[in-house]
């Protein structure tokens, strides 16, 4: 049983499996700490003591899950409940690399700068974690994850079952990055049906039943879903929109609220405004849109399935086809495509590559006058 001073990072960091079997390192600082490392390249804390005259070993996690500081606290809190009389081997905790844990984790080191982290949680939250909860993450193999990824394709959704793919794959990916667990199960396993281009376009009757049903919806749902039609905005772009993000008739997005992460302006038509003049103000909020005045408006799954009640459209749509028809909307009234993409906040396209680079001109006239125009085609169409 090796003993060495202070086990550092660098120290478990170099440390290489032995041919065979497994090898303590004791930590003379601390007395009792050991970092177990096994012939597989595992790398685990232990604590040895002494209890009712017999010596005991409990396991305290995984390195590197479990830092050098980490485990230092993780070994004065055993050392403590041995002083006060108490087992800390029966004291029960939940281990950290359970996948519920193991799945926080991640979500807070690695998703924690995705813009579409709340998607990623809900998909993972709704499918695997009511099956995987409480279960080892090391005992997660390609079996289960097949049954989880197939249940979601065998309700007909194929897209949600290759999005779960992803997200499930990087999840892994990072574990082994970690020191959690040694194989991803995930390796060489097929991804589900290739992902169906949505072209979904809403013809000008339907667009009018759309707009009808979100006034029948009303506050603050509907006004939000008129916003969307008029200014070909993304959906967290409105939902999340702050009256302090409205200057000079345009909406100012920072590069924190855009998908690409770039700064973008939305100038407000005629109709645009006519929309956000009615919207009811709540004290001392900044939202445009909001129940409570502390967070922006949520849940558009409901709000949706309400305005299909309302609206009665026979093929299936999404809220994201309203971007669409917008952008179709504005190449049938004739507007440059350069001038669309800029609407849009698109960066690919005719403003990718060496264009983009060279060609930052912002086309805010151009902008304004499109969709001043679509939104006067939205209101002959409604009137």
């Amino acid at each position: 049983m090796p003993k060495v001073g202070t086990i550092t990072h660098a120290f478990a960091d170099k440390k290489k499996a032995p041919a065979t079997g497994q090898t303590d390192y004791f930590d003379s600082t601390y007395p009792g700490l050991a970092l177990r490392v096994s012939s597989k390249g595992r790398k685990v804390w232990t604590y040895v003591y002494r209890f009712n005259g017999q010596q005991k070993r409990m396991t305290l996690d995984l390195y590197p899950a479990m830092s050098v500081a980490e485990a230092h606290d993780a070994w004065r809190k055993a050392r403590d409940l041995v002083q006060a009389g108490v087992d800390p081997s029966q004291i029960e905790t939940r281990a950290s690399t359970d996948f519920a844990s193991v799945f926080e984790e991640w979500m807070q080191r690695d998703q924690s700068k995705n813009r579409s982290r709340e998607v990623v949680r809900g998909s993972v939250t709704n499918h695997a974690l009511p099956r995987w909860r409480n279960r080892p993450i090391t005992e997660i193999g390609r079996r289960d994850v097949l049954d989880v990824i197939d249940a979601v394709a065998d309700q007909g959704k194929p897209i949600a079952a290759r999005r779960l793919y992803a997200y499930l794959h990087r999840l892994f990916q990072w574990a082994i990055s970690r020191g959690i667990i040694e194989i991803n199960p995930m390796s060489g396993l097929d991804k589900p049906a290739a992902e169906v281009k949505r072209e979904r376009v809403l013809s000008d009757s339907e667009l009018v039943k759309v707009w009808n049903a979100a006034d029948r919806l009303g506050w603050p749902y509907g006004p939000a879903f008129q916003m969307l039609i008029l200014t070909g905005a993304r959906r967290e772009e409105i939902a999340q929109l702050k009256w302090s993000e409205i200057e000079d008739n345009t909406i100012r997005l920072s590069g924190a609220r855009t998908k690409n992460g770039e700064p973008h302006n939305i100038p407000l038509s005629t109709a645009a405004w006519t929309v956000l003049d009615k919207v009811m103000r709540i004290a001392n909020s900044d939202f445009v849109f909001t129940f409570s005045g502390h967070v922006p408006i949520s849940g558009w799954s409901n709000a949706k399935r309400d305005l299909d009640d309302f609206a009665v459209i026979t093929d299936p749509w999404i809220i994201h086809d309203l971007r669409r028809t917008c952008a179709t909307g504005l190449q049938k009234l004739r507007t440059p495509l350069q001038v669309t993409e800029a609407i849009l906040g698109h960066t690919s396209g005719s403003r990718g590559g060496i264009v983009g680079v060279y060609q930052r001109y912002s086309y805010d006239d151009e902008k304004r006058a499109a969709l001043e125009a679509w939104g006067a085609h939205v209101m002959a169409l409604v009137q």
